[in-house]
């Protein structure tokens, strides 16, 4: 293997394995959605499930294919955004990604004791886990260790798992769906009322679900980070995320309508892990055990692939003098980044025994706002450098590339609107110090190990091509 290789040819993510990547940061099943239909009522909950993938998932996954296929380095966003402003900007929007990735992947390890739970108590009666804080905690370390250890292995060791997690996610719904479809068949009735909760009106119902069905739309972005892991990335992304968008929308609207159709109570849909026992109404314990197993595998793999993206931040932070030069440090054998992959794992441990439901909202602010400094390097490099080699371009020159970046502006307004007048200000507050440490930690790291010293990644150098 080349000394300055991070990934082997060998190693490298397919177009199959990119999807079921894609799938997994975005998505990963309809787990998650619960809150949804509980909050904003079957009708609404629907149609936010429809619609917004139109005015923010695609307006996304455009501005992805667009700036990866231009730049096809490692680092994904935060080169992109380094090109367009500058060193300082380009520092905010990874540590901003690489800080709300680390409570999004630490959720996921309480996400997958959660399914472990309902499997435990569906099963075999047993609640141990929702007693113990402690056993909990060490169930999430095994799962953190198993799987960045699978990291470490690479690119295409990720792509295969999640492919095989893919199905294990898969199959119990679809035969969840096909039941669901029989009954409704044989006795059918209006599952999708009420349109809104009482006493809600219209904007109100939207504004309450808004944030929830962003969350789960969110992170088309985050296979970025790893583009040069792909095979023939040029080609790749643009076919992968073809596929993968439709696919998380099916995952969703799908499951959902399932449930819908099981006749329980909507306003009892709240817990996370609700899925179970609306397979065990439409198909019997069986298919509700089936389905806490699919959970398992759903939040397995939405960890194992979040460590996949999350991971590089620190990797490329280190090849540009922001971190210790250890971290950029690649495996023998398997050329990945393993000392950024285990200051992850480490972090992601730490932080496994915390409440994340109160951080939601923040963590949608986060994103958007990393997202809008997307949008605007998208824009800024089609000014400054029109010349840019772009084999993929959004169509209408720079008016179309604005409308474009307008639609997820919009909802984003509207979603913190609407949640400052359900909820209050509270969350700006938690949100506004996070983005204060990202300053802060750019002049902390600067002054304590950059010192001064050019930076190694740009758009035509990578973290893997440099001999560090």
């Amino acid at each position: 293997m080349q000394e300055g290789q991070i990934a082997p040819a060998a190693s490298k993510m397919g177009l199959w394995g990119t999807v079921m990547v894609i799938y997994f940061i975005v998505a990963g099943g309809a787990f998650g959605v619960e809150g949804l239909i509980s909050g904003s009522a079957p009708g609404m909950g629907l149609i936010l499930v429809l619609i917004t993938p139109f005015i923010w998932s695609i307006p996304t996954v455009l501005m992805v294919v667009e700036l990866s296929t231009a730049m096809p380095v490692e680092g994904g966003y935060y080169i992109w955004v380094k090109r367009a402003l500058g060193q300082f900007w380009g520092f905010v929007q990874g540590w901003i990604v690489w800080l709300y990735g680390l409570v999004i992947a630490a959720s996921y390890t309480a996400l997958f004791t959660d399914y472990f739970s309902s499997f435990l108590k569906i099963a075999f009666g047993i609640g141990m886990l929702d007693e113990n804080k402690l056993l909990r905690w060490a169930v999430a370390l095994i799962l953190i260790g198993i799987l960045s250890y699978l990291n470490i292995r690479g690119a295409k060791s990720v792509g295969d798992s999640s492919k095989v997690f893919a199905a294990m996610v898969f199959i119990p719904f679809i035969v969840m769906i096909v039941l669901a479809a029989i009954r409704y068949a044989a006795h059918p009735f209006v599952f999708w009322l009420p349109l809104t909760p009482p006493h809600t009106g219209m904007m109100g119902a939207f504004g309450l679900g808004l944030f929830i069905v962003m969350y789960n739309y969110l992170g088309w972005d985050g296979i970025s980070t790893v583009l040069e892991e792909i095979e023939n990335p040029l080609k790749v992304i643009p076919k992968a995320m073809l596929i993968a968008v439709p696919l998380v929308i099916v995952g969703y609207v799908l499951p959902v309508i399932a449930g819908l159709t099981a006749g329980v109570d909507y306003t009892k849909w709240g817990d996370t892990v609700f899925f179970p026992e609306l397979a065990s109404a439409i198909g019997g314990r069986w298919l509700g055990i089936w389905v806490s197993l699919g959970g398992m595998f759903c939040a397995m793999g939405l960890f194992n692939a979040m460590i996949l993206s999350n991971s590089r931040i620190p990797f490329v932070f280190a090849a540009d003098k922001y971190l210790p030069s250890r971290y950029v440090e690649r495996h023998p054998r398997y050329g990945t980044p393993y000392r950024a992959i285990w200051l992850s794992a480490v972090i992601y441990a730490a932080l496994a025994v915390g409440p994340f439901k109160t951080l939601a909202v923040t963590t949608v602010l986060l994103y958007g706002i990393s997202l809008l400094m997307q949008f605007i390097a998208l824009i800024v490099l089609r000014v400054k450098v029109p010349e840019m080699p772009r084999p993929f371009r959004i169509p209408g020159g720079l008016p179309g590339v604005l409308i474009t970046a307008l639609f997820p502006t919009a909802i984003i307004v509207l979603a913190v609107r609407g949640t400052l007048v359900d909820q209050g200000s509270s969350f700006l507050k938690l949100a506004g110090l996070l983005l204060l440490s990202a300053p802060l930690a750019y002049f902390l790291l600067s002054r304590f190990f950059k010192k001064g010293q050019p930076d190694v990644l740009s758009h035509t150098s990578s973290a893997l091509d440099t001999d560090l």
